[in-house]
């Protein structure tokens, strides 16, 4: 199968910075680290009372320090996600370094989100069911809101000319977001892009997913024959892209090229996802990169270890890919499902592993589900010389999201 290139005639973008808050590290250099070594953030919940429930484990930040990213803003006045969504852009930044002028022209803000404020929300529903309601601590009030991810973000980090967007694509945001950056730097229209997801963990979340049968008792297996869910997660990952001519002007770091990305929605149900829409998504962001599949050395899957879902998605991985298709990963059994920042976080480690030259493991591996016939590269980081990765965002409703990167060379394309 081929693809004919696409119309180079927009700006190139590439990634020069990138900022994580996540429930294995909550900085770039440890993440990748932790990816590297398997590492996994499974643990009790603590966040919130999870008596009454059969499965109280999930993956939640931990020993993460807001006041050591947020400086313009009262911290108290943020929620959690917000708190995390303006410490990885603040990361993201500082990695990129642009100069002055460049954040204080035109950019885009755009935070992926499922829950936004929930958060809080709970507290304040709690607050007015309880007596007393009357008088509830007015301090949420204003952090409920899903639109305080970017407008956060903007007041931070003083990007004046920045327009901000919140996508709520559920658990393809973070991609949606990093798709929207990309049409911003590609066209013209934005000299920058902060780009990502974030999501705080919270009690009607997991309820939902609990009340849907989708949480694993102990750990997130994808692609095994004894998966049994989701392990909940939170967190936030933020990426800079930039127009690859600017960054070559004044030296920046490249971290990686946006090669293309894909989006479409089926809308066929709820939950389960199509395979012929999830494999023409990959389709259309192989053929808005310019590429074939032959070329792509590394799939970063959704893959969420239920049941259905992980069949579908790598059905659909052979349909574009063949029957040898390449190594299919997924570090959701690292760091679970932090919804609409799982995308954004799963798209750092693809950059990551292209810069560093290794593919990250699909750990708590078992036994490969005959139904899965992929290479999931169980338990143990594997050294490769990745020139292209893809990242795929799966969510409810049949909304897909696929983005391509590839290493920068420094070469015309």
């Amino acid at each position: 199968m081929t693809f004919p290139d696409r119309d180079d005639t927009g700006e190139r973008v590439v990634v020069t910075g990138m900022g994580v808050v996540s429930p294995i590290a909550s900085e770039l250099t440890d993440y990748v680290a932790g990816l590297r070594a398997g590492r996994t953030g499974a643990a009790p919940i603590t966040g919130f009372d999870t008596r009454g429930f059969e499965h109280p484990v999930g993956c939640e930040v931990n020993g993460f320090r807001p006041d050591r990213w947020i400086r313009r803003l009262p911290v108290e006045r943020l929620g959690r996600a917000a708190r995390f969504a303006v410490a990885a852009s603040r990361m993201a930044v500082l990695d990129a370094r642009p100069p002055e002028e460049t954040l204080r022209g035109d950019g885009v803000i755009s935070v992926g989100t499922t829950n936004g404020g929930g958060p809080q929300l709970e507290r304040l529903v709690e607050t007015e069911a309880l007596p007393g309601g009357e008088t509830r601590d007015p301090l949420p009030t204003g952090t409920v809101l899903p639109h305080n991810l970017a407008t956060s973000v903007s007041q931070e980090l003083d990007l004046p000319s920045a327009v901000p967007s919140v996508p709520g694509t559920a658990c393809a945001a973070g991609n949606h977001a990093i798709g929207e950056g990309v049409d911003a730097v590609r066209s013209g229209a934005a000299e920058f892009a902060l780009c990502g997801g974030a999501d705080a963990m919270s009690r009607k979340l997991f309820s939902g997913f609990s009340r849907l049968g989708l949480l694993a008792p102990d750990a997130c297996r994808p692609f095994d024959r004894d998966r049994a869910g989701i392990l909940l997660s939170e967190g936030a990952g933020m990426l800079l892209l930039e127009r690859r001519s600017a960054a070559l002007a004044r030296g920046a770091p490249i971290h990686a090229e946006v090669l293309g990305y894909g989006l479409n929605c089926d809308a066929l149900h709820p939950v389960a996802p199509d395979r012929a829409s999830v494999a023409s998504c990959m389709r259309t962001a192989l053929r808005d990169a310019g590429i074939a599949p032959r070329d792509v050395d590394l799939v970063s899957a959704h893959g969420t270890g239920t049941g259905r879902n992980d069949v579908t998605e790598v059905g659909a991985v052979l349909d574009v890919y063949g029957e040898s298709p390449p190594p299919t990963v997924s570090v959701k059994s690292m760091l679970g499902h932090a919804m609409g920042a799982a995308s954004a976080l799963a798209a750092i480690a693809c950059v990551s592993a292209i810069t560093h030259g290794f593919v990250p493991p699909t750990v708590n591996h078992r036994e490969l589900d005959p139904e899965c016939p992929i290479d999931c590269v169980p338990n143990r980081a594997a050294e490769a010389d990745l020139r292209i990765v893809q990242s795929n965002g799966l969510a409810f409703g049949g909304s897909n999201a696929v983005v391509i990167f590839g290493k920068h060379d420094g070469r015309a394309r």
